[in-house]
């Protein structure tokens, strides 16, 4: 008796673990098969939320996770990339694309010998992924999931074929009336978070149903439970995130929470609501009763709260306060990593973001240049090259945060050849942007310099450099239109005269330094000339360095 038990034990989680290993396989290879279309689909969703409701619902259905639909949510409102009101409507699109599982494993599941399937989809599966030179291969993980899948649902039917009567003890919580329904609430709601998938928690409830174990009632409740449990992972991405990340969480708990409270407060009169759309009585149709009570719940809750996003979004602000001490002195990234079948895709959008922000404060740094060689009068220069300094601190913090982070998306499952290619691209282009911060300190301390050497007067020589400045602000703003897109051939050969025209004016400046010098002009100051005309020409070498790398 006891090895049996220990074999029913052990079956079930390899069972388990063979569905949970399909649906991850499923989402990977969706997401690494469509590239980063479906992340950028939800970075550019428009404010109206019934758009916003349909986008969630879409990308949700095409990658069959919701928790992974949240965690990219979460992580593009802690970058900055969508708004909490857009991140609401996404939410609640999102779970409604998750009932879509429920339906598959319904359908295809216990209408015939599934694992037939499997064997030949793992077979395809293998043999696109051994297709190099096609876009096919990407595709490759999804049929393999898909066959994992099917081999999961399979394992476990033949797992969990368990009878009534062994099992009996479970059907009799509901004989507990509300308070056993509240219990299966919270079972399914212990077991989904643990699990980490609705999905394959509702796939593990359907398969009890379909093979007896389990009760109407009970399954409805289970099934309710899993969508609060399911929530795990978008609080789990929230933690050490920006206040809107901590607030898109909160909306998909309180939506959750909410919404299967009212059902479990209209138990009743909502399960004879779907026995009424649903052909033939549970006995006889349970599987297809347990996916439209999925559907039906999720669909329902959100045409409930869609109308009051703006108040949602309101209420949970005043909930979750910004925190006082934010000095914005030091840099925190704002990208979530999620171990939760996320590709690198989503990453991506998100550091060229960050990397756009940073080429921003560069910039910044080279108008100071320009307004200090304009008149240095205004603002003292000191107070300006502490200015640079913290701005020059903080860029070293981006570019190592950012590089440390690409390198662990290097590392990441679907990091295909060509997003490996495009981490070391972006690696190179922060690093450039860090060097010409570097050089505009510099620039700056040389400026220093001579200005507390020579106080009362300003050379005319320093004239010159203006033009000089604002070709490589030129050169820099031109070349940061470009961060993301790359440059086209003509564009590259434009770079290049900018940096050959920036070189040609170093030499001259030069000159003129030496010929300065020729004539009896003071020697340290000029040196100090010639040093700025230097790291300004440095400056222009590390933009064309970024040139290189795009």
């Amino acid at each position: 008796m006891l090895v049996s038990a220990f074999s029913l034990v052990f079956n079930f989680i390899g069972a388990l673990a063979m569905l949970l290993w399909g649906m991850d396989l499923l989402s990977t290879g969706i997401q690494k098969g469509a590239g980063n279309k479906l992340q950028k689909l939800l970075s550019v969703v428009s404010g109206n939320r019934f758009t916003a409701v349909l986008t969630g619902l879409l990308v949700t259905s095409i990658i069959q996770s919701s928790s992974a639909t949240t965690v990219m949510v979460v992580s593009f409102v802690n970058a900055q990339i969508i708004t909490l009101t857009q991140a609401i409507g996404i939410i609640f699109g999102a779970n409604i694309g998750t009932t879509i599982t429920a339906w598959i494993v319904s359908f295809l599941g216990f209408s015939f010998k599934i694992s037939a399937f499997a064997i030949p989809l793992i077979g395809i599966g293998f043999f696109m992924k051994s297709i190099k030179k096609y876009k096919l291969k990407d595709f490759g993980d999804m049929f393999l999931g898909f066959g994992m899948l099917f081999l999961g649902l399979d394992l476990l039917g033949n797992t969990l074929s368990l009878s009534p009567e062994s099992v009996g003890f479970i059907n009799n919580i509901t004989s507990f009336g509300f308070w056993g329904i509240l219990i299966g609430v919270l079972l399914g709601t212990f077991l989904t978070a643990i699990i980490h998938s609705s999905s394959a928690f509702t796939a593990i409830v359907l398969t009890l149903a379909a093979n007896g174990a389990i009760n109407w009632e009970l399954s409805a409740a289970l099934v309710l439970g899993s969508n609060i449990g399911t929530t795990i992972d978008a609080v789990l991405s929230s933690l050490g995130a920006s206040t809107n990340a901590k607030r898109a969480a909160a909306v998909h708990v309180g939506f959750n929470v909410c919404g299967t409270i009212i059902a479990v407060c209209c138990f009743k009169p909502f399960l004879a609501l779907v026995d009424f759309i649903v052909p033939n009585t549970p006995e006889l149709n349970i599987t297809n009763h347990i996916a439209m009570l999925h559907t039906i719940f999720n669909t329902c809750a959100t045409l409930l709260f869609l109308p009051f996003v703006n108040q949602i979004a309101k209420c949970v602000s005043v909930l979750i306060k910004e925190p006082k001490s934010t000095d914005g002195k030091n840099y925190k990234f704002p990208v979530i990593l999620s171990p939760n079948r996320n590709t690198v895709d989503i990453y991506i959008i998100q550091v060229e973001r960050e990397i756009a922000i940073m080429s921003a404060r560069t910039m910044t740094m080279l108008e100071e240049i320009y307004d200090i060689l304009k008149d240095y009068d205004e603002k003292s220069i000191e107070e300006v090259y502490e200015e640079v300094l913290a701005q020059e601190k903080y860029i070293d913090e981006m570019n190592e945060a950012i590089s440390s982070f690409l390198m662990n998306c290097y590392q990441m499952k679907g990091s295909s050849a060509a997003i490996q290619a495009k981490i070391n691209k972006l690696i190179q282009i922060t690093a450039g942007i860090e060097d010409l911060s570097d050089e505009c300190a510099a620039v700056l301390h040389n400026i220093q310099k001579y200005v507390l050497e020579n106080p009362e007067k300003k050379p005319s020589s320093y004239e010159k450099l203006l033009p000089y400045i604002t070709q490589v602000e030129n050169f820099f703003d031109y070349i940061s239109q470009h961060l993301s897109l790359g440059l086209t051939t003509e564009e590259r050969d434009i770079s290049a005269k900018m940096e050959e025209s920036i070189d040609k004016t170093k030499k001259e400046l030069k000159r003129l330094a030496c010929t300065r010098i020729e004539n009896g002009k003071d020697v340290k100051s000029e040196l100090h000339y010639i040093n700025i005309v230097r790291h300004i020409e440095r400056a222009g070498d590390c933009v064309f360095g970024i040139v290189k790398a795009l």
